[in-house]
């Protein structure tokens, strides 16, 4: 696995008490130089274009952030930017293109680890702490190399607004998002599914506050994996949000860093079936939590083809049990897996 890190995330700076704050970007060096001194490899990244940002983006909105280059700003109340923040932004979207080019082009997953993160950014707007949406900047990459399946999961406590809107209408993309549910940003409710010829391939799984390790295992086992297999993706891009564990202050999840080495490998053994797997870091604002979810997880995926590390939970709990029927009364239409 190649990680992509730079000690030029810090240079994103958010006010005092901020949860996105630059020493999430020390975990990301401190976890990145352990897995260079186990002999893996780190590359740095590169910035995006504007051309690529495009894609996805409004061109005015990047013109918009560009007249406030160089000086603190506030986007809106969860949101700002520094005097470096642009060119730190396009660094965090050149390292999900990198991971993504990577892992196509050497059939070995490519983990990106940036600030801040994406998966709120629309193409018009920032908001959750996110100006640019990584993921879905590399997924439009992708698409512009050719490729005609690529899914993106988001496992981030928080809804992918973004995302979503950006491939709502698009069966290129298959959106699949666990998350808290009703919580911010408000949208991702099971029947928000798609539309037109996207109809079927946004797949939402609300759950309930409280979901631990075993309701999230439930959730992908019966309904994120078939998805993911059905669709046979040639690219799975992974929001790598670890926000929802249970000492994370901003959620209210009992998720573990054993849970999300379950799940990272369980979408590792689908995605590398079918094709490539690339990560991106979203959230996770318990600075310990972060950097134990990361070292699971890059265990995780180091273990690809070796036997498993990683512990079966507890059985689910009926919160898991409900988010699967909710799940299920809405995609069983077009997903007959489920």
């Amino acid at each position: 696995m190649l990680i992509l890190s730079s000690p030029r995330f810090a240079r994103h700076v958010t006010p005092p008490g901020h949860p996105e704050r630059v020493e999430r970007a020390h975990v990301f060096d401190t976890v990145a130089s352990r897995w260079a001194q186990r002999g893996g490899a780190v590359a740095q990244p590169r910035a995006a274009s504007v051309d690529e940002l495009v894609r996805v983006h409004e061109a005015s909105y990047f013109d918009e952030l560009a007249s406030m280059a160089g000086r603190p700003a506030m986007l809106d109340a969860d949101t700002f930017m520094s005097p470096e923040t642009l060119d730190i932004a396009l660094l965090a979207a050149g390292a999900t293109i990198q991971a993504t080019e990577h892992a196509l082009d050497h059939h070995e997953p490519a983990f990106a680890l940036v600030r801040p993160p994406g998966h709120h950014a629309e193409p018009g707007q920032a908001m959750g702490f996110c100006l640019f949406n990584n993921v879905a900047i590399a997924a439009a990459a992708a698409l512009a190399r050719g490729l005609q399946r690529v899914a993106i999961i988001d496992i981030d406590v928080h809804h992918g607004n973004g995302t979503q809107a950006m491939f709502y209408r698009d069966p290129r993309v298959l959106y699949v998002s666990t998350h808290q549910h009703p919580f911010y940003p408000g949208t991702g409710a099971a029947a928000e599914v798609g539309s037109g010829e996207g109809q079927g391939f946004t797949v939402n799984v609300p759950m309930e506050a409280g979901c631990d390790d075993g309701d999230y295992l439930l959730v992908h086992r019966a309904i994120v994996e078939p998805v993911l297999e059905s669709y046979a993706p040639q690219l799975t891009l992974v929001s790598a949000g670890y926000d929802a564990h249970d000492h994370d202050p901003l959620a209210s999840m009992r998720m573990s860093a054993g849970g999300y080495a379950t799940v990272i490998a369980e979408l590792q053994r689908i995605a590398l079936r079918h094709g490539a797997l690339a990560l991106v870091t979203e959230g996770g604002y318990d600075l310990p939590a972060l950097a134990a979810c990361l070292e699971a997880s890059f265990a995780a995926i180091d273990r690809a083809g070796k036997t498993p590390a990683t512990t079966e939970p507890a059985a689910a709990s009926s919160r898991g049990q409900r988010a699967v029927e909710t799940a299920r009364s809405v995609l069983t239409p077009y997903w007959r897996e489920l």
